[in-house]
């Protein structure tokens, strides 16, 4: 027999390395807005079972959640940027290190085009944006600091040489691991660089409305507050587009990647998946709120934490339009969603080991399939859901 201590060893290696999923379904409806614009202005839109569709990028989604005060709260670890101006934020931190200002910005600029990417014609900013922690900024400056008589050298080869030897131990350190959770999230993607490329650990949707959708037109005017009073007419006058929807969102996070991302800390991958999931009932997208303030939080939440099997997108459940009625659209969303979840997990079954955790916002809510899974509270729902995640030490 194992002592045990290797068994305990053995034993938490398999939790952190755990398969194992968690997927997000929501119901959410929208007062009148546009929340995210296409190129022309317009709310953008899709087609999805033959009827025109609202939608709201998986990008827009993203960024809000990641951006959403509670993510970066319960995860106690400050957000990756994501910026094409890292040149200039690296040489001020080395400045601020006591390195001359001219040479600071010659380093970051010859250090940043070896490390990660190209730079544009003035050599201000890279080519393409980069997207790194602060831990890993100060990693950073810290390395070209140490190296300092080396790196900022008069002699162009020996610098060169100094800079790439630099990069290639950064690169080996940053490899397939980050400190930040949004990064661990949502992934990074260097063209130039594959070596610090990161797999997102979460895949999201773009959110569709259950339902076929008409956009309207809003025409306004503004008045010339010291315009005379016998001059008819406004000042200015224009128009907007917006939309009024009830969207289904989904989003599912590979447990296993995450924690591998965030270099097998377990203790913090459970606090990403807690923010990520308080964050994500929160973040709403930011487009012209100041002219429609459509601040609706979601009407039905669903998690599923599975240990395998099949990623279920429940998109389908609205492929034949939801159809409004006396109860409006949400009602009936859910009824769909529900209906389609039932039909699903009798054709194909639930994995044995899933946990499934729903909470609706109003008592009346048609559920017949998923009514055994609601908790009352988000706190419940929360709570639930990061229990059902492996335990390991950190």
């Amino acid at each position: 027999p194992l002592p045990t201590n290797s068994l305990s060893l053995i034993i938490n290696h398999k939790l952190k390395k755990a398969k194992m999923f968690i997927e997000l379904h929501l119901i959410q409806n929208f007062a009148p807005a546009n929340l995210n614009r296409d190129d022309t202005g317009n709310p953008k839109d899709c087609e999805f079972g033959g009827v025109r569709r609202a939608r709201i990028s998986s990008q827009c989604i993203k960024r809000a959640i990641r951006r959403e005060p509670v993510f970066e709260q319960i995860t106690g670890k400050p957000l990756g940027e994501r910026t094409k101006r890292f040149i200039g934020k690296l040489a001020g931190m080395l400045t601020a290190a006591g390195k001359p200002e001219a040479e600071a910005q010659q380093v970051a600029s010859e250090f940043l085009a070896a490390f990660a990417s190209k730079l544009e014609k003035d050599a201000a900013k890279t080519a393409v944006l980069l997207y790194f922690s602060p831990a890993e900024l100060q990693g950073m400056v810290d390395a070209l600091a140490a190296a300092w008589a080396d790196v900022s050298a008069a002699d162009d080869k020996k610098r060169a040489e100094a800079i790439g030897q630099l990069v290639k131990g950064l690169v080996k350190e940053y490899k397939n691991r980050t400190s930040a959770p949004d990064i661990a999230l949502f992934g990074r993607m260097l063209a130039e660089k594959p070596e610090l490329n990161i797999d997102a650990a979460c895949q999201v949707a773009h959110a569709i409305s259950t339902h076929r959708v008409t956009m309207e037109m809003d025409f306004y005017t503004a008045v010339d507050d010291l315009q005379p009073e016998d001059t008819a007419g406004a000042g200015m006058m224009g128009f907007t587009a917006y939309d009024s929807a009830c969207f289904y969102r989904y989003a599912r996070v590979d447990w296993e990647q995450l924690v591998k991302n965030l270099d097998d800390d377990v203790a913090l991958a459970r606090r990403t998946v807690e923010g990520f999931l308080r964050a994500s009932v929160a973040a709403i997208p930011t487009g012209k709120q100041n002219a429609f303030a459509a601040q609706n939080p979601p009407s039905f939440l669903l998690a599923v934490v599975k240990p395998q099997g099949m990623a279920w997108s429940l998109a389908n459940a609205f492929e034949r339009p939801v159809r409004p009625g006396n109860d409006g659209l949400t009602a009936p969303s859910v009824a769909a969603l529900d209906a389609y979840w039932g039909r699903l997990t009798a054709v194909y079954g639930l994995e044995a080991g899933s946990k499934v955790m729903a909470l609706a916002l109003e008592d009346d809510l048609p559920l017949q399939n998923l009514k055994a899974y609601c908790v009352p509270t988000l706190e419940a729902w929360v709570k639930a859901t990061v229990e059902a995640l492996p335990v390991g030490e950190a």
